[in-house]
């Protein structure tokens, strides 16, 4: 049954989703957060909701966007699932900071036409998740690409592309290179995911915090945050990086495969 837009409109609301989000069970499997994380839904009743940053999940039926946000929000397991809902919220650390994300799944709920183009304003990151396993996806994700583009054209909103199903090595259609490249040339992110396995969903939603903190604080904080990284990176990953940009500004073919080694690191824009 099609979904009134006044009411979605109104669930959409950060105060209407805590409440329902406040109903999750938080029982279940859950991703080993640094010390210091909650699912703390307190910010979504907030008077102000820039602290919570809003995250959109896109991307074609079947990809494994839904596995993905219940995986961030430990509810993948029993009829807690199915209660949870599409919407949520958690407050965990990142690079010793507090973060509260609240991450949307709610870009084929409706089945209305009006929706994708809410979505694509409404968010401060956005998640693409194809599946390596059906190269179609991949080519509905280029798709969001570019809707993306046209829809924020004057926002500098962080966009992650994200290969799901990594885990199906013997059914894969798209490469890790084709990955990759797909992220150079539009201007985005990349990191491959196993929902299945959990591998790489905790760095994709720290990575989206920092992609978010990025582009919003100052020039200060996030050279102390860059800074506390390079400190914890050994002295030969150090020196490749500086070969690298150096070889690079020779050699223009040198440049993308830099530019497309360095798209997978989702702490640097």
């Amino acid at each position: 049954m099609p979904v009134d837009e006044r009411d979605l409109q109104a669930a959409l609301t950060p105060g209407a989703l805590a409440v329902a989000a406040a109903g999750t069970a938080t029982q279940g499997r859950r991703l080993d957060w640094p010390e210091g994380s909650s699912d703390s839904l307190s910010s979504g009743g907030s008077g102000s909701d820039e602290s919570v940053y809003k995250v959109l999940l896109l991307g074609a039926p079947g990809v494994g966007k839904s596995a993905l946000a219940r995986i961030f929000g430990g509810v993948e397991d029993g009829p807690e699932a199915e209660a949870a809902g599409h919407t949520y919220d958690r407050s965990f650390m990142v690079d010793g900071e507090e973060a509260s994300l609240m991450v949307y799944d709610i870009w084929e709920q409706d089945g209305g036409h009006w929706l994708p183009g809410h979505c694509m304003a409404m968010g401060d990151a956005y998640v693409i998740v194809y599946s390596i396993t059906d190269k179609g996806s991949f080519e509905k994700a280029s798709e969001l690409r570019v809707q993306l583009r046209r829809a924020r054209q004057t926002d500098d909103v962080p966009i992650i592309l994200v290969g799901n199903k990594s885990d199906l090595v013997r059914s894969r259609e798209v490469s890790v290179d084709e990955g990759r490249a797909c992220a150079v040339v539009f201007d985005c992110k990349f990191i491959e995911t196993s929902a299945a396995l959990h591998h790489n969903v905790q760095a994709l939603f720290e990575g989206v915090v920092r992609q978010i903190r990025l582009r919003r604080d100052s020039k200060e904080d996030n050279a102390r945050r860059q800074a506390g990284t390079r400190r914890r990176e050994s002295l030969g990953k150090k020196a490749k990086r500086f070969l690298g940009r150096i070889v690079a500004r020779n050699s223009r073919k040198m440049a993308f495969r830099a530019k497309s080694k360095s798209c997978h690191d989702l702490s640097v824009l």
